[in-house]
């Protein structure tokens, strides 16, 4: 087992090519520790250079109000406007603070996500 830091490109696909060799070792043996530090070191490659961004707050309620088969009814019962469903959903009106909590709250969508600038 000879692990070193990701620093390149080619280092990470030696990595990967690594980790596709020793994916199915079993907890507790010298691979199976291999395979643990490996997915630590790919991961914070990862992380580092190909970055995901946070979902854009509207498509996030959008997604989860799909997830979760609400209609515009159902979440003007979640954020506690009928007239306002309509103006959000089309970017005409920004979310205030109480409707992120009750978002959050009601649908599981994270407050980071929802208090994004869209």
């Amino acid at each position: 087992m000879e692990i070193k830091p990701i620093k390149t490109e080619q280092d990470y696909q030696a990595a990967m090519k690594r980790l596709e060799t020793i994916f199915d070792a079993k907890p507790g043996t010298p691979e199976g520790d291999e395979l643990e530090i490996l997915g630590v070191l790919i991961d914070n490659y990862e992380r580092t250079y190909f970055p995901i961004d946070l979902p854009d707050p509207i498509e996030a309620i959008k997604f989860r109000m799909e997830q979760m088969d609400y209609s515009n009814k159902d979440l003007a019962e979640v954020i506690g406007f009928k007239g306002r469903v309509s103006e959000i959903l089309n970017r005409k009106r920004k979310l205030s603070i109480s409707m992120i909590r009750k978002l959050h709250e009601s649908m599981q969508i994270p407050t980071d996500v929802l208090v994004q600038e869209y």
